[in-house]
This record gives C-alpha cells, structure tokens and sequence, in this order.
C-alpha cells in the first residue's frame, strides 16, 4: 500500500511536506511540490478518504453557482449534474452556494459575482462574454478563487478551465444536418432563432454554421433574431418573422426558446412547410419533435457538463489538483426521434 511515507522517503522529504502538497496546506517549494506529484501521480496514490475529508473540512471548500438557468429547462439537467456530484463530496464538508438569473442582463451578473465573492473558494458560472465579467473574473482568480465556466466560455479571461461542448462544431453539424436534410438542389430560405449574441457560445455556433454554408449555393439567410432564451419573447418574434417571410421553409434554433419558436411554427399551420432544428433533449423538445416540428436536435450532455464541472473544482478545493486541460469538451451528438 501506498502511503504518504512512502512518498516522502522517496522524494526525500518530511511527511508533512507531503501532507502539505497533497492537501494544499502551507507553501512549499515549486520544485518539491512538483516532485512530491509526479511521485504520487507515478505511484497511483490516493489519500484516505476518511483523512482527506477531515483535512478537507478545515478548509471550508465553499463553491458558488451562477447560471442563467431561469425559465431555460436546458440547465434543468446542468444542475442536475451539479447537484448529484455536490451529494458525492457532502462527506467533505464541500458547501454550495446558488445564484440564479434568468436572461443576460450585465449588471445583474456583476451584481451575483460581487455577492458570492466574500464567501467562496471556486465558482461555477456560465458567463456573459463581455471584457467586465471577465474582469471581475480576474479579479477573482488573482485573490485565489478557482473559476470554472460552464456550458458557454468567455473571451480573454483568467479563468482555470471551460466544461461544455464545441459550439463551432455544433454550429458546422447543424448547418450540415439541414443540408442533408433539404438537399443541394432545392432553395432553403432561412430564418436564425439565436438567443444572445453576447453570449460566446450562441456567437460561436453562428459563426460555425455560416462558414460551413459558404459553400451551399442554395442557402439563404433571410433573418436572424433574438430571444433571450426566454418562451414567450421566442413565440412572439418567431411569428413575426414567419409572417414577415412567407416563404421561409428551414428555421434553425440556436440555443434556448424551442418550445415557444415551435409554438409559433405550429400557430401558423407552416408545420408540413418548415424543416426546424434545434438544441437539447428537454421534454418540450422532445414532445415537439414527437409532434414533427422538429425534424432533428443536437445534443450537448448537459448533465456531464455539471458534474464534470464540480468534479474538476473538487479536486482543486480538496485535492490541489488543478485543470489538466483548459477545455473539457463532450461532443455535439445528432439525435432523431428514433434514436432520442
């Protein structure tokens, strides 16, 4: 069996120098730090559950929480994840403190931050990309707060890690997806249901599609609009543009808002007329994809985007392990109602 004197006799340490770097506790030399876990890497050593939650309890790891997950059932299964690896660590003494929005308003973020910054030693958000949350990020990490974000990234920021999917990809797959879909030949009129364009994720997947459809000759944006994510805003500017093009026949839904944009298609009897794709496997998803609304989704695994999130920011709290990745990425998955 492995144990902490073993490493220390190897390295040529003293017990509590390993103790010290194992647990995070004390400054110790970078050099020997990094010795003592490559030896404890190379070992395959693993603390003692019982002393690793003793030793972990002193510290007091508490993680704050911020998504804008209000009226988006996306981040139903997000927090999910969370939650249940939350239940795992309980043992440890790990604390979590929540913090809810719904739409992406800028100051009521910053506002969220500066409110869990006194009481926490890592936070999970899914940000705003925008240059002053990433600085209140900074400032976050240089007080020593690990910053893991989730589901979507942020621009030019200090920030340990990101857990979510290839927006980029996504976007290119979706665009790929309609083609297949509608074929070469025919003209597909488009319409853009985005969410948020200060939301990198939302950017990057429309990015992603328009450069995969610069070779399509028959493709054509006719709009592209907002809805903040949010049911009813997404039902009533899906109408409007179905009234304002006529003759649109593909819509594709970026990110949240699916039921309302599905409601609308429906409203206005274009079901046999419009090719729709979307995001996610909520139930309202899935109960418009049963209705023939939606032709096809993708796929992001929301609930292993929150529990790899909290799985990453245990082992910094408790293990003093940091990111061995800057980008944890579950991949894009095409699902049709055969396969859903």
């Amino acid at each position: 069996m492995i144990t902490i004197k073993t490493i220390a006799g190897l390295c040529g340490v003293s017990r509590g120098t390993v103790d010290r770097v194992l647990h995070g506790r004390g400054k110790v030399k970078p050099e020997t730090e990094e010795l003592v876990r490559q030896m404890a890497e190379q070992l395959g050593f693993r603390p003692n559950p019982a002393g690793k939650a003793l030793a972990a309890r002193k510290h007091h790891p508490v993680v704050g929480v911020l998504l804008t997950s209000e009226g988006n059932p996306f981040f139903d299964e997000v927090i999910r994840g969370i939650k249940t690896a939350e239940a795992q660590y309980h043992i440890y003494g790990l604390k979590v403190l929540w913090q809810t929005m719904k739409g992406y308003s800028l100051e009521k973020q910053i506002a969220l931050i500066d409110k869990l910054k006194p009481q926490i030693n890592a936070l999970i958000i899914h940000p705003i990309n925008d240059a002053r949350i990433a600085e209140k990020l900074d400032e976050l990490v240089r007080d020593g707060c690990m910053v893991v974000t989730v589901n979507t990234d942020i621009e030019n920021s200090l920030r340990h890690c990101y857990v979510g999917s290839d927006y980029f990809n996504g976007g290119r797959t979706a665009c790929a997806l309609l083609e297949l879909l509608l074929g070469r030949e025919n003209p597909v009129h488009l319409g853009i249901i985005q969410g948020n364009s200060h939301v990198l994720g939302h950017q990057q997947r429309l990015e992603g599609f328009r450069q995969r459809m610069e070779g399509l000759d028959n493709f054509h944006i006719l709009a592209i609009i907002e809805n903040e994510d949010d049911e009813i805003c997404s039902y009533e500017q899906t109408k409007r543009l179905l009234a304002e093009y006529p003759d649109m026949n593909a819509v594709f839904i970026v990110a949240g808002g699916v039921y309302g944009a599905c409601r609308a298609i429906l409203s206005r009897n274009q079901l046999r007329h419009i090719t729709a794709i979307a995001f996610d496997s909520v139930p309202t998803t899935v109960e418009m994809m049963k209705k023939g609304v939606l032709q096809a989704i993708l796929y992001q695994h929301p609930y292993r985007q929150g529990h790899k999130a909290m799985d990453i920011v245990f082992e910094y709290l408790v293990n003093g392990i940091e990111p061995v990745s800057k980008s944890y990425i579950l991949k894009n998955e095409i699902k049709i109602i055969e396969n859903l």
